[in-house]
């Protein structure tokens, strides 16, 4: 049997699409289950997932929300995106839904968590908090990670304990260099890909420590590979070592050798 190639956690890969990702909040619907229309959704001017999986969304005050949530609390859905950096005809990565309670946060307790966004993630649209928008809190449940190496539940607790990979932040701007820049580099990937595959399109899709993962885009559908790395990475320099050996670029094996 073919071993897999070694991914991050569920805990990991939830932690870094809820750095990355857009997301939209599916509050209940009094009468009606929620149809998955557009309708149904709520995107946010501004969301922030902690590190302990609350979720702080801000809303404009004419929504009818704030004014719901004074008199109680909700059970709602925040969806998270992980969308790819780079234009495919499927962009969508994956998906993250966090279940919990919706509340509205009284002003002095908003701005406190406000102040503790900005020194995250600094967003001039934080400054509307109390001049026609507030701040509401999703305090998790549940959670599901959903993208190419499955489905899968993670706790409040394992969310918790899990940080986002190393190349979460930087991910987006390296993929989409390779993508534009270095088209003999992705070229010369599809040697690492299954014969029925290498005719594809091939596109960059995925970075984490543990590999470089590959779209195939052809005429009967798409297809994600995984190409593993010779060990866990986290820098930057391991990372251009482990592409020179994909590659296998000769000064490497001189440098190293081999």
């Amino acid at each position: 049997m073919t071993e897999r190639p070694p991914t991050p956690s569920p805990g990991e890969r939830a932690r870094s699409v809820a750095a990355r990702g857009p997301a939209t909040l599916l509050p209940p619907v009094p009468t009606l289950p929620p149809t998955g229309t557009p309708a149904d959704r709520v995107s946010p001017l501004l969301h922030h997932v902690h590190d302990d999986g609350v979720v702080s969304v801000l809303l404009p005050d004419d929504h009818e929300l704030p004014a719901t949530l004074r008199d109680g609390v909700l059970t709602s859905m925040v969806e998270v995106v992980d969308v790819a950096p780079v234009p495919l005809r499927e962009s969508v990565r994956g998906l993250l839904w966090i279940t919990g309670q919706l509340s509205a946060l009284p002003l002095p307790v908003a701005r406190s968590v406000a102040l503790e966004i900005a020194t995250v993630h600094p967003d001039p649209r934080l400054l509307d908090l109390g001049h026609g928008a507030s701040l509401l809190q999703l305090t998790p449940v549940s959670m599901v990670i959903a993208d190419a190496d499955g489905t899968h539940p993670v706790t409040p607790e394992e969310f918790a304990a899990a940080t986002p990979d190393p190349f979460c932040r930087e991910e987006a701007g390296w993929l989409r260099h390779l993508e534009l820049s270095h088209t003999e580099v992705v070229h010369t990937l599809r040697r690492h890909l299954p014969a029925r595959l290498q005719g594809g399109h091939v596109r960059p899709l995925g970075l984490d420590r543990y590999g470089l993962r590959l779209r195939v885009e052809s005429i009967d559908g798409d297809h994600d590979v995984r190409l593993a790395f010779s060990r866990p990475i986290a820098t930057l320099r391991e990372l251009s070592e482990e592409l020179r050996r994909m590659v296998g670029c000769p000064f490497l094996a001189l440098q190293h050798g081999v």
